[in-house]
């Protein structure tokens, strides 16, 4: 008698029904250029959009260490690590650290590293919940910051808006874990702007704070982020593209088999989306720039057979720009985690 008052065929009817209006269907590279300027501009605007004028960035370093991290060979690794702030908006401050090898003092390429839900950036970059440092890369997330690190790459890990360093007070008193995605997310909708707009800014402005550091090459920054790290990475690197390379963990998807269907952090959400695109339409905004994607066969939130399914669509975009040797695809045997092993591979080849 239940199944009668279930949903999900009224809601698969109706995405049945949207014309997806700006869904790629080009086989010319003018036609791919073209397509791509419109959907930028379409999604930026769906986005609730950016500021007309970027404040000061009014950077500080509020520490800075030397540390080790242990290599997957198990070689050590010596690194310096600053904690550092910057200005996004008025009245908004990022948080974050910005790692790199101490052997290594050429102007080095430069991943921004974006963390899912959880703890936050601390999460990424080998620190305990007491702010003791793991021995080991530890968590779904693998401290993948720390793996750029011994990989040889500069990596500036920033905090999500929302996570860890940068939530209200009600979440902070509900421990380490605990979000502010729903106030923070829910507030952007009624000033109808959306949570991954802010989180896209934030990075934007990373780029920013990169182009002023002489320790970093600012023409060679990638993005790397695993789950809401992952959609951030995506949405990132279609909009900016002073973004090279880009690596999404835990994430590429259809909207339909994921945040459509399945139970999800209202910070996925952007309205009206599917009236234009679908997700490897998005994605598609990122060609011809190298694309790596990661999935596990058991991710219960972001289902493996339309990953494949997506990245079968990516693909014949790429193929029309004449670059489908940089775009690939690991599946891997695991759940909803970082896996990385060719992920790195990628970035030294093309970043």
């Amino acid at each position: 008698m239940n199944g009668e008052f279930d949903p999900m065929p009224y809601l698969n009817s109706r995405y049945s029904e949207m014309p997806i209006s700006l869904k790629f269907n080009g086989t010319k590279l003018e036609e791919a250029k073209k397509w791509q300027r419109r959907l930028r501009r379409t999604l930026t605007k769906l986005l609730g959009g950016f500021p007309k004028e970027r404040c000061q960035l009014e950077p500080q370093i509020l520490e800075t260490r030397q540390l080790t991290t242990l290599s997957d060979e198990g070689q050590i690794v010596p690194y310096l690590r600053e904690t550092l702030i910057f200005q996004s908006r008025p009245n908004l401050t990022v948080f974050g650290y910005f790692l790199k090898p101490v052997s290594n003092s050429d102007r080095l390429p430069v991943v921004i590293c974006l963390p899912g839900h959880g703890r936050g950036v601390d999460d990424i970059v080998g620190i305990n919940e007491d702010g003791s440092l793991r021995d080991r890369w530890d968590g779904y997330q693998r401290d993948f910051a720390l793996q750029c690190v011994a990989n040889g790459f500069a990596a500036l890990a920033i905090e999500q808006l929302g996570f860890g360093h940068r939530r209200e007070e009600a979440a902070r008193r509900q421990g380490a874990g605990a979000s502010s995605c729903q106030p923070l997310a829910g507030s952007a909708l009624l000033l109808g702007e959306t949570m991954i707009a802010w989180r896209v800014y934030d990075v934007m402005r990373a780029v920013d704070y990169l182009q002023t550091r002489n320790d970093v090459d600012s023409k060679r920054i990638a993005v790397m982020g695993i789950s809401g790290g992952g959609t951030t990475s995506l949405f990132s690197a279609a909009l900016d593209e002073r973004i090279k390379v880009a690596v999404i963990s835990g994430y590429f998807n259809t909207f339909k088999a994921s945040i459509f269907s399945l139970s999800h952090c209202i910070d996925n959400y952007i309205p009206a989306i599917l009236r234009y695109a679908e997700m490897p339409d998005i994605a598609g905004l990122i060609a011809p720039r190298p694309l790596h994607i990661e999935n596990g066969t058991k991710d219960p939130i972001f289902p493996v057979e339309a990953t494949k399914e997506a990245f079968e669509r990516l693909k014949r975009i790429y193929e029309v720009f004449g670059a489908s040797e940089r775009l690939t695809l690991h599946i891997f045997e695991g759940e909803h985690e970082f896996n990385g092993k060719q992920a790195f591979p990628f970035l030294k080849n093309w970043l």
